[in-house]
Formats: C-alpha cells, sequence, structure tokens
C-alpha cells in the first residue's frame, strides 16, 4: 500500500468522486508511491487546491482534479449536474493552474522535484466518457472516466510517462523531501499547533480523572501503584500527599530526581498552607536537613550506604513531631534496599505508619533494586494518559505490561536514522527544523542518552536550581539527560541516542526517553540500535514512523 497523507482523508460535501478515486489509487500504486489528498497551496495572493497528487518514485508527479456526479461537455465547455443544478466548470485549468502552482512552489523552495516528471489529469469517477474523445486542452490520456477506475494506477503513471517526457522521473530521496514540505499542510502547521494544545488539555482532564483511585483506596495504610509511563502516577503521588496532609498528617513526599524533586517542590508551594506536605524534595536532602554530612557527588558509597545510615541514626534521635505519619515516595524503583530500611524508621510508627509508593519498573535505569516493605498486592495502572496514541503504543511495545493509549491519534513518530557519534549534531538539526516549524521553544526538550550535550553542562554550571527553573518556566528549549528527565514531561521530545553508559540498562534508559514526549516524538540515532533493544514489537510500531532528514543528513 502507498504512504497516505493523510491516513484518513476528509473529503468536504461529501467527497464520494474523490474517495472512490483515493481508495482506487491506495489499492492499486506500489508501497513506495505517495497520495496526498486536498492539497492547498498558497502563494502571496493566489490561492489553489489540488484533489489528488500521486508522487511515484521513478515515475514522476500527477496532480488530479476530481469531479463527480453527472458531468458533461457541449460547445467547448465543461458542465456538472443536470437540471436546475446544472453549472459550468473549467476542471482543465483548475487543475493546470494549481499543478503550476505546485511546481512553482517547489521550484521557489528547492526541491529537486520541481524538476520531475509532472502531468495532470481531470478524473470522472461517475461519468462514462467515449474513449475517442481526444480534446485539444485534455487528451484522452489525461483523462480517467468511470470505466477507468479499476485500473487508475496505469493510466496516471501512462500520463506521467507521455505528457512529462522532458523531464526526469522523480527520485525516492526527492520524493520524501516532497512529503516533509507538503505534510505541514495536512492540517495547516497552526492547525497541528492548535490541535496540541487541546489535546494536551484532554489529557490533563484524564489524568485528574484518575483521584477517582484514591478515592477507592482511602482505607488503604500502605500502598504500592504501578504502572508504565503516562499512567499518572505522579499526579496521583501529589494528590495523595495533599490529601493525608489536608486530613492533619506529617508528610514527606520524596523522589530521587532532581528534576522531579524541583518539579514536586514548585507544585506544593502553589497549594494551600494545611495542604503542604512537610517535607518535599529529594530522598537524600532528609538527612542532609537532620544534620548529616554533605558528600562528594561522586562518591556511591557515601550515597548508597553511608547516607542511608545517617537517616536512620538521625531519625531515632529526631522528636517525635518532626517525624511523619505519611510518607509518599515517586519513582520508588529508584530507591535501594538501604533506603527502605531507614525510611521506614522516619514514620512515628514504623509498623502502622502510612506509606504510599509508586513506580515503574520498566524505569529502572539505576543499578538498585531494592522493593518497598509492603506486602499487599500493587494497584496496576493499565492506561497511558499522558501521550499521543502513536507515542503510547511504541513506549508499550517496550513494556512488559499491557498499556492501553487513551490520548487521541497525533502525528507519527518521527525518526532521524544516523549513528551514535552523529546524534547530537543531528539532533540539534531537529530542534532548528521544528522551530521553523512554528513549535515555540518551550515545549521542545532535547534529551541525551549517552554523554550530556554541551549545552547541558553549560546551563547546569549555575547550579541545578536555576538550572530545572529554566525548564519549568518553559521559556526556551530544553537540554537534558534522560537520567535527570524521570517523571517529567514535555510537548515535544527530542530523544538522542547518542550511546549508552551502561548497557545492560540500556533498553530501560531508552524507554524512559522515548516517553517523556507527550505530543510529538523524534528520535535521532540509530534505528537498527533502537529496534534492537526494544525487539520484534517496537521494530513494528518503528514501521509507522516517518523518516526524517532534517539538515541533510
Amino acid at each position: 500500500m502507498p504512504r497516505l497523507y493523510p491516513d484518513e482523508p476528509d473529503f468536504r460535501d461529501g467527497g464520494t468522486a474523490e474517495r472512490t478515486l483515493w481508495e482506487a489509487l491506495r489499492d492499486q500504486l506500489p508501497d513506495d508511491a505517495i497520495v496526498f489528498a486536498n492539497v492547498a497551496l498558497q502563494d502571496e495572493n493566489e490561492e489553489r487546491e489540488i484533489d489528488l497528487v500521486v508522487a511515484w518514485p521513478g515515475v514522476g508527479l500527477a496532480a488530479i482534479e476530481v469531479k463527480g456526479g453527472h458531468v458533461t461537455r457541449q460547445d467547448g465547455r465543461w458542465w456538472q449536474g443536470s437540471g436546475a443544478d446544472r453549472h459550468p466548470i473549467d476542471p482543465v485549468s483548475q487543475v493546470q493552474r494549481a499543478r503550476h502552482l505546485l511546481t512553482d512552489l517547489l521550484h521557489l523552495n528547492g526541491l529537486q522535484a520541481a524538476r520531475a516528471r509532472t502531468a495532470h489529469l481531470v478524473a470522472l469517477p461517475h461519468t462514462p466518457v467515449p474513449r475517442d474523445l481526444d480534446q485539444p486542452d485534455l487528451p484522452r490520456t489525461m483523462l480517467i472516466d468511470r470505466d477507468d477506475v479499476d485500473h487508475a494506477a496505469p493510466l496516471v503513471k501512462r500520463a506521467i510517462e507521455t505528457h512529462g517526457a522532458h523531464h526526469t522521473p522523480l527520485q525516492p530521496q526527492d520524493a520524501d523531501a516532497l512529503v516533509e514540505y507538503l505534510c505541514g499542510q495536512f492540517p495547516s502547521q497552526v492547525e497541528v499547533l492548535a490541535t496540541a494544545a487541546e489535546h494536551e488539555d484532554h489529557l490533563e482532564q484524564l489524568t485528574r480523572d484518575q483521584a477517582k483511585i484514591l478515592d477507592h483506596l482511602r482505607a488503604f495504610r500502605r500502598l504500592q501503584v504501578v504502572g508504565g509511563a503516562g499512567t499518572g502516577k505522579t499526579w496521583l503521588a501529589l494528590e495523595q500527599a495533599r490529601r493525608r496532609a489536608r486530613e492533619g498528617d506529617r508528610v514527606a513526599l520524596l523522589c530521587y530526581s532532581r528534576g522531579l524533586a524541583r518539579y514536586l517542590t514548585r507544585v506544593t508551594q502553589t497549594w494551600r498552607r494545611d495542604e503542604r506536605p512537610a517535607f518535599v524534595g529529594l530522598f537524600h536532602e532528609l538527612p542532609i536537613a537532620w544534620g548529616a554530612p554533605r558528600g562528594d557527588d561522586d562518591d556511591s558509597a557515601y550515597w548508597e550506604v553511608e547516607l542511608p545510615a545517617h537517616l536512620g541514626r538521625l531519625a531515632d534521635e529526631r522528636a517525635r513531631d518532626e517525624l511523619f505519619d505519611t510518607v509518599v515516595v515517586d519513582e520508588a524503583q529508584d530507591f535501594g534496599e538501604a533506603w527502605w530500611t531507614s525510611l521506614m524508621r522516619c514514620l512515628r510508627d514504623p509498623d502502622a505508619g502510612r506509606l504510599y509508593v509508586f513506580l515503574d519498573e520498566a524505569q529502572r535505569v539505576f543499578a538498585r533494586d531494592g522493593v518497598a516493605p509492603i506486602d499487599v498486592a500493587p494497584v496496576v495502572l493499565d492506561e497511558n494518559l499522558r501521550s499521543t496514541k502513536q507515542i503510547a503504543q511504541l513506549c508499550g511495545s517496550m513494556h512488559d505490561g499491557v498499556i492501553r493509549p487513551r490520548g487521541w491519534p497525533g502525528a507519527p513518530v518521527r525518526v532521524v536514522d544516523v549513528p551514535v557519534e552523529a546524534a547530537i549534531g543531528a539532533a540539534d538539526d531537529v530542534v532548528e527544523a521544528l522551530l521553523a516549524e512554528g513549535w515555540e521553544p518551550g515545549r521542545i526538550a532535547l534529551l541525551a542518552t549517552g554523554r550530556r550535550h554541551p549545552l547541558q553542562v553549560e546551563l547546569t554550571s549555575g547550579g541545578y536550581d536555576a538550572y530545572w527553573d529554566e525548564f519549568f518556566a518553559e521559556a526556551d528549549v530544553f537540554y537534558g539527560h534522560v537520567l535527570n528527565f524521570k517523571g517529567l514531561e514535555r510537548s515535544l521530545v527530542v530523544v538522542a541516542v547518542n550511546g549508552f553508559r551502561d548497557l545492560e540498562r540500556a533498553r530501560s534508559l531508552l524507554y524512559t526517553g522515548l516517553s517523556r514526549a507527550r505530543m510529538l516524538l523524534v528520535v535521532v540515532g540509530p534505528r537498527v540500535l533502537v529496534e534492537e533493544l526494544g525487539g520484534e514489537a517496537t521494530r513494528r510500531r518503528l514501521a509507522d514512523a516517518q523518516a526524517w532528514t532534517p539538515g541533510g543528513y
């Protein structure tokens, strides 16, 4: 089946004739051909539309004007309809002018497709036309009638080769560039961005609807909520912390990632005073706040052994009113075994105090295998509420559980297939191309999987609080690393697959990065590596992705 843009066109006013021919071409054209529907063209004050455009690598281009109903030609004029509804039409001039405008625009934008063989055709899917009809403005070889529909594709090819013979066949790479140019009009980029905004509102409402889960689980003093990326775990963790604080509990809301901790802090600061947890932030900041010595960032023994031990000792020394009735942990899969033991000593009642943890086993990107001390069966979230259908399905292909997408269909995932060593440079070109499409800088995040992006290194030199505050201000493109972006999202995420520090956890790291996107995901790196890490299910999902080559890669 050829590539279709859009994959399910909305033909106006019924559009039965257009749909009849579109379906015929869909069923007859080879896989490398492309069919565009409802192509709108604008050049200053001139505005045209082509019902169907066929781009056929190795052959050329065809612009097709489709007229439905009863069509006749009399005294050199074309007529459509009958009786009182009969009116003159000029399909030949209409498609000629539109084809010329298309060629002019392709030339103006430097596309090689402008030099390919090009022909225009008129299609009358409801009207039979005599075989010997051969008009000066429309030879029979440029017309498709009712009896031609079943073999429309060969007739399109013959028209291109006959009437565009003085040009060259369309090259495959030129066809891909044509898709990139024209697809911004299906619908217009302004409409795409508006739809994205509407979709994000829809996803926010879906996430808020998750609150009913907490209503049903009020009686549980300890609870483990497990779900894939996009299932609303962070929102639920925040909401549970707020509810327990409002009930009068002294609450600690903890996580491991700096960016997520900053997010939790910013959100809780907007709540009423009686809803705010007593402590919000990184779990290692709790013992430091209680007097533990600060260690070296590169000293793993300090973080994994010494600091947890300090926490337990300091908790035993605290006054009871400084301990907690409830502890809520987000991204709990990041916690090591030693942390859980000490964390339980931070509860006023270590045996019966409230503990709520939220986690995704597929995002174990650190070399830790801690397990929360909760005996009850976990509550499993199986609906992706935060991403488009395409993103959710791709991420679901890398998750062991079943994740059902609840988002609307969106733009296809884009793949820029480049070597690992070229991924960062290509990702920079992707960002420039996305900005040129009209995406706002604050909606874009570029995340590396291996070595950090040079701009991230520069931006974090001023301190992590300022770095993350810039992210939440949403004023500019964000440059980060997948490891530091757990629990966070942006509308548009560019994942630069520039290697992995720990190959054993490469799949988890890749899954985490891909799942950060809500509306559009661009994967930049070796496609074969992504497919190897994801497996056969991921390879099948990527078959529907859009191959993209911004910057000439």
